[in-house]
């Protein structure tokens, strides 16, 4: 149960990732979104054949470092200005 709960918030990350703007992730351009987005791709179209040993890589060596991105950016963000901007 676990696994499949690991490889579905892999999912959910990757489709994140494909909802950020274009300006977002030129901006970012430090965290491979490329890697990101086709890990999801390979787990919803290759479900049957997703590789455990190259989940077991992600989780081990990509996701700590995504992570700490991902926690930077956040505090990065002026959340003021944010969300003035998407008032308009």
């Amino acid at each position: 149960m676990m696994y499949y709960a690991v490889v579905k918030n892999i999912e959910i990350i990757g489709e994140a990732a494909n909802m950020l703007t274009p300006d977002f992730l030129s901006s970012h351009a430090e965290t491979p979104w490329k890697m990101v987005r086709g890990m999801r791709n390979y787990i919803v179209h290759e479900y049957f054949q997703i590789d455990d040993e190259v989940v077991w890589d992600v989780v081990t060596n990509n996701l700590p470092e995504l992570r700490e991105q991902i926690t930077r950016y956040l505090n990065d963000t002026n959340w003021e200005q944010w969300e003035q901007t998407n008032e308009e």
